[in-house]
């Protein structure tokens, strides 16, 4: 079974892919949007990530800005790569050939079968295709994006930060009726990485074992260095949550986005109540912690030893 997987290509993003990766689904092709850093950076990623990792998926270059407003990136939090680490980084490569992501997506949509997507950044290119291409954004069958908080924000009070960079791409999608599934800021906290996980991932043997022990230790060093126990895992759950649905429980509501204010813009508006608003979406509402850590860490010790 094919899917498709769009992303900003932080380390969290990489974890998800080699998740989705490991799993029964076969990735069909991903997208590159601005998000973590500005696009040539997120292209140098993808570049990297697929040298080292051996990805053999094609890889098309995606959406630079969003719908409206500024460039907004996690550079200030993840340094200006987007991937920050305790040491190794990914290798320099050829940069990834030029390849249009609206025409590519579309192509996708045309073929038969199922269509699930797993969005782990702004959702700039999905909503280009529902405004270009409606009849083609109607056969996505799945939509789950790692995005919005329930409770708050991260990046503003307000906001989570795939939310905030690109509010309106959000609120396209949800007005064009896709089959959104959030899994938000509150549901990937309860999935922590703590500085011991790396350690077996460093000692797997493989060629990649350093390399992927050092992303994922400074990526766990956001939290740390903030004084907390670890690190929420996000882009990760939302894989686990995209290939084993039985781990995570969704639940129905009606989820918007506030477009407006600096204090609100970004914010994601869910209610649960179905006699107060008509529900055109679902979040995850809660995970099994432990079983989507296990999912998570495997992949990465599994990918650090070959």
């Amino acid at each position: 079974m094919g899917v498709w997987i769009d992303t900003d290509m932080g380390f969290d993003d990489i974890a998800a892919i080699l998740v989705v990766g490991q799993s029964e689904y076969e990735i069909d092709g991903v997208s590159l949007v601005f998000g973590n850093t500005p696009l040539p950076q997120v292209i140098m990623n993808a570049a990297g990530a697929a040298s080292a990792f051996g990805w053999t998926f094609p890889i098309h270059t995606g959406r630079a800005m969003p719908v409206l407003g500024k460039l907004e990136t996690a550079q200030a939090i993840l340094g200006k790569t987007g991937i920050p680490t305790s040491g190794k980084g990914l290798p320099e490569a050829p940069t990834l050939a030029e390849s249009d992501v609206f025409a590519a997506l579309c192509r996708w949509l045309e073929g038969q079968g199922r269509h699930r997507i797993l969005a782990l950044g702004p959702l700039t290119n999905i909503a280009a295709v529902a405004l270009a291409r409606p009849d083609l954004a109607t056969r996505i069958d799945d939509l789950v994006w790692m995005g919005g908080g329930v409770t708050s924000g991260n990046h503003t009070a307000s906001a989570e930060f795939n939310a905030l960079a690109d509010p309106e791409a959000l609120a396209i999608v949800i007005a064009h009726g896709l089959p959104l599934r959030m899994v938000d800021l509150d549901l990937c906290r309860k999935v922590l990485a703590r500085p011991e996980d790396a350690e077996p991932v460093r000692h797997a043997g493989g060629a990649n074992a350093e390399l992927i022990a050092d992303m994922f230790s400074g990526y766990i060093g956001i939290g740390t260095s903030r004084g907390r126990p670890g690190m929420a895992i996000y882009d990760p759950s939302a894989a686990v949550a995209f290939i084993a649905p039985d781990i995570v429980t969704f639940r129905p509501a009606r989820i918007d986005v506030e477009l407006q204010g600096a204090l609100t813009r970004g914010r994601t508006v869910v209610e649960t109540r179905a006699t107060h608003a008509a529900f055109n979406a679902q979040f995850a509402a809660d995970i099994d912690a432990d079983r989507a850590r296990a999912i998570i860490l495997a992949a990465l010790v599994n990918e650090a030893r070959k």
